[in-house]
């Protein structure tokens, strides 16, 4: 699945003990592989703004294909991917479908639910649990 093995920073509030979480760091499962045969699959998402969301509306593209939304909308909320920090939206066209499907999914997960946790159940035993999509790395990948 996904995971990191750095913390995600997060902003205080006036409430004690509130800290709003902004960023999440991910691990794509393919990974993105560059020009120079390079692949990078860590990076790190930030919560998406209202402005995010309406701008690539206005895109030309977008009018053309709505599918298109989803490549302008993560490419101005993944704020590094590798050593990448110019992460656009040629970038997210030359993804695998699977890292594409992943971070759709992340970005739904932080932006409208507001969690990162997903429920899943083991293939062998149908035991359901919940695994964290981004956060600590448990195991390797």
């Amino acid at each position: 699945m996904a995971g990191t093995a750095t913390p995600a920073p997060a902003v205080t509030t006036g409430e004690p003990g509130y800290e709003l979480r902004t960023e999440f760091p991910f691990i794509l499962p393919r990974g993105y592989v560059d020009q120079s045969g390079v692949v990078h699959r860590d990076g790190v998402m930030r919560l998406a703004t209202a402005k995010d969301e309406i701008i690539p509306q206005r895109d030309p593209r977008v009018r053309e294909n709505e599918s298109y939304l989803t490549v302008l909308l993560l490419s101005r909320v993944i704020t590094r991917l590798g050593h990448l920090t110019d992460v656009h939206p040629g970038v997210i066209e030359n993804m695998f479908a699977s890292d594409l499907a992943f971070l759709q999914d992340l970005y739904r997960r932080i932006n409208q639910e507001g969690t990162t946790q997903a429920a899943v159940s083991c293939p062998a035993c149908h035991h359901d649990f919940t695994v964290e999509m981004a956060g600590d790395r448990l195991g390797g990948s």
